[in-house]
């Protein structure tokens, strides 16, 4: 086995919130301890800066990222990269997603379980309850509600079969042509248009790109149907808060289920907070597992530092 002194030291670069940045510095060191010595980076000597290939990244200062002159790649501990590949340049280090299949079943539990809130109708009956009234609804089966999907990735994938698999009935789009087994899939300009125009309850889980940057405004919103309802667990930046409060206002938008912001944590003054008919979460549909992504950035280091391969990186123009 390799002596302690002679593995090499992996920089970890976050600014993180505290406990998470915590959590990791407990976990990577243990889980890479026969891979390297993973070091934050206000610990780093200068030597240390100069001769590290690979880092270890959540949410990171660029400048500080930049002072690693040397750094080959860097493996990202979060499955969005969107402001890391904005930061960093063009001819920098590799950036690698987090990859972990966990991720996709935890985001495809999130949206079966906000889908059934809305399908039962909770928000609605959250509401009677404070001003005490009693009435039923009535409910449509599974089959009845269309389910539009923004985004057939890995996650987007994930939740369409979790939703298909509960019986509802499921339209998802991408903006290249996909094929996969049992699903509608939907691409282009098109097939975005049709999907806005079918669906009962639309989710979002494209990532952000330059392409996807404000996609959803006004002129979308009054393409769907009437009373829509809404989920975003994608990024912020692709809702238009403007354009989504007026069309919540008009009944246009019937209830908005929304876990990420254009600014987190949202701030107190934001009028989400105060609309009824909009659900706020702090960010928790698919949180990422430490000890599934400890397993899965030791691997992918270990394999780096035998072979000197680089898991596939983001692709710079597309932006994931």
């Amino acid at each position: 086995m390799t002596a302690p002194d002679t593995l090499p030291v992996i920089p970890f670069v976050s600014e993180a919130e505290g406990g998470e940045r915590r959590a990791w510095q407990s976990a990577l060191p243990e889980a890479l301890s026969r891979i390297g010595i993973v070091k934050p980076f206000e610990e780093l000597t200068a030597a240390e800066k100069d001769t590290a290939r690979v880092a270890i990244v959540a949410n990171p200062d660029p400048t500080k990222v930049a002072e690693l002159k040397n750094l080959e790649w860097v493996q990202s501990l979060w499955a969005g990269v969107e402001r890391l590949a904005a930061d960093l340049p063009v001819d920098g280090p590799q950036i690698v997603r987090l990859m972990d299949p966990q991720m996709a079943d935890t985001m495809s539990e999130a949206v079966l379980a906000w889908t059934l809130y809305l399908h039962r109708d909770m928000p609605i009956y959250a509401a009677q309850q404070k001003r005490k009234h009693w009435q039923q609804r009535e409910l449509k089966l599974p089959s009845e509600q269309t389910i539009g999907v923004l985004g057939l990735g890995k996650l987007g994938q994930a939740a369409a079969q979790r939703l298909a698999d509960n019986g509802f009935n499921v339209i998802g789009w991408s903006r290249s042509p996909k094929s996969i087994d049992n699903l509608d899939c939907q691409s282009g300009p098109d097939g975005f248009d049709i999907v806005l125009k079918m669906a009962d309850i639309l989710v979002l889980l494209m990532p952000l790109t330059s392409e996807t940057r404000g996609l959803i405004g006004s002129k979308e919103l009054q393409k769907c149907r009437k009373s829509v309802k809404l989920i975003n667990f994608a990024r912020g930046p692709i809702l238009q808060d403007a354009a989504l409060l007026e069309a919540l206002e008009s009944g246009q938008v019937e209830h908005a289920v929304l876990d990420v912001f254009d600014e987190e944590p949202l701030p107190e003054d934001h009028p989400y907070w105060d609309q009824e008919n909009v659900t706020v979460l702090p960010h928790i549909s698919a949180p990422t597992i430490t000890s599934t992504a400890c397993t899965i950035v030791a691997s992918n280091l270990k394999i780096y530092f035998e072979t000197g391969t680089i898991p596939k990186s983001v692709d710079r123009m597309k932006g994931y």
